[in-house]
């Protein structure tokens, strides 16, 4: 049943607004210190005990709080959590007691080979779940184990994928924001969402001819999802890509992010209120000041949300 409650009075620019901290703005930040919200890592770029990755890190701990962001725990393999995976993730989140610890509902790995001669290898890309029963058995199993180990609530992102499941007849298949809401429901995690990774989908289900307005079914797909489940929105840029395999829509994370991106990021803010959000920037790395711009722009378009919203859960 729907209920409707007054959301905790929204002061204007009140959203925590972080970027990705990645190599080439190591040291700018740490000289420049600019007034940013919280930043964010990669997890599995400092999983080493020691060395200059993870002193650098800790001198960015020291000025600002720290989300974690994995892309390797393949949280919906059916062959199971690498436990090497998670003692890492375990020993870094001891030591720098990040804000948010996240990763996405996808698999990477797999057995490949015949019977027990199959090596498990680890795909180089996210690849994305069925939206079934079976799938979402898997991935609460696996949630709860994470949260289990490290001893607080975790956060699992929607993906942008590039290939699907054919469901065998008979056997129930989803919608993704129903499929994340009982997964958050039954684990009691919380959900990260990419407001990006939706737009890309519905430009790519458009290029197959199965969505006629892009923006329409982003926007159905954030209504669709409790506000109550979400913690964190991502936004970041895509590109076009035209070549011998035909016309698809890359999540690159290479560019600013798009007006139409922009705007479904208002109406993100408008359904799950106030939440932090991380400006993302991973390949063609501009300089700092582009992506503190981003953030300013996140921030602006928080200012103008109305100060007061219902969450509607």
């Amino acid at each position: 049943m729907k209920r409707t409650e007054p959301a905790p009075p929204l002061q204007r620019a009140q959203v925590p607004v972080g970027i990705g901290w990645r190599h080439p703005h190591y040291a700018e930040l740490l000289q420049q210190q600019p007034a940013v919200d919280f930043l964010e890592v990669h997890s599995e770029n400092f999983f080493a005990a020691g060395g200059a990755a993870l002193a650098v890190l800790e001198q960015g701990r020291a000025l600002y709080p720290v989300s974690l962001h994995g892309v390797g725990l393949s949280l919906g393999s059916a062959a199971g959590l690498d436990p090497w995976h998670l003692d890492q993730l375990a020993r870094l989140v001891d030591r720098i007691d990040p804000v948010r610890v996240s990763d996405h509902a996808s698999f990477a790995r797999a057995p490949y080979g015949p019977g027990a001669e199959a090596l498990m290898v680890h795909a180089s890309d996210l690849l994305p779940l069925p939206f079934t029963d079976e799938a979402l058995n898997v991935l609460c199993t696996h949630v709860q184990q994470v949260q289990e180990r490290l001893q607080r609530q975790f956060m699992v992102e929607n993906l942008s994928a590039y290939l699907s499941w054919r469901v065998p007849v008979g056997m129930r298949e989803w919608e993704e924001p129903a499929f994340l809401a009982a997964l958050a429901e039954r684990t009691g995690c919380a959900l990260l969402v990419d407001v990006n990774n939706i737009y890309v989908n519905a430009l790519n289900a458009q290029l197959r001819g199965l969505v006629q307005d892009p923006i329409a079914a982003c926007r159905q797909w954030l209504d669709a999802l409790p506000a109550h489940c979400v913690d964190e929105l991502h936004l970041a840029g895509h590109c076009e890509v035209n070549d011998a395999h035909g016309h698809i829509v890359i999540d690159d994370h290479g560019s600013r992010v798009a007006e139409s991106v922009w705007d479904l990021y208002r109406h993100a803010l408008e359904r799950f209120g106030p939440v932090p959000t991380l400006i993302e920037w991973d390949t063609d790395v501009p300089a700092l000041d582009v992506l503190l711009q981003e953030a300013a722009r996140a921030r602006a378009i928080s200012g103008t949300l109305a100060p007061h919203i219902q969450v509607v859960t």
